[in-house]
């Protein structure tokens, strides 16, 4: 069995700007086709518009209250959203309370799968 505390696993920014903490991944699990964090975007700190070519993700709002933007499309966010972000989707959230949310990604996440508007694909 494999259980993770949330509250043992270190946080970190990522590429596009949230502050991650990797709950089940690669990195602390026997991980094969998913990965599941918390993350967290404060007020006036938006994430970088961004699109994974391979990973499928899901949000889903815990806290806060914000502005998802996905392909041009932009709608307001609350707890207790899902929020469903395709493969290949540009895709941007902004807080206008502190959001904290969980992110799954299928294939798991990874650094290589992040392409920045603008900028060629993040490295970690």
């Amino acid at each position: 069995m494999t259980l993770n505390a949330l509250s043992a696993q270190p946080p970190f920014t990522t590429k596009d700007g949230s502050t991650i903490r990797s709950i089940l991944d690669r990195t602390n699990a026997p991980v094969q086709n998913q990965s599941l964090a918390e993350a967290t975007v404060p007020v006036g700190r938006p994430t970088e518009r961004h699109y994974h070519k391979l990973s499928e993700e899901f949000y889903f709002i815990l806290e806060g209250q914000g502005a998802m933007e996905i392909d041009g499309e932009t709608r307001t966010v609350s707890p207790g959203d899902a929020i469903l972000i395709p493969p290949g989707a540009w895709h941007q959230i902004t807080a206008s309370q502190t959001l904290r949310f969980l992110c799954c990604c299928a294939p798991p996440y990874s650094h290589e799968d992040v392409y920045i508007l603008g900028n060629e694909r993040c490295k970690s």
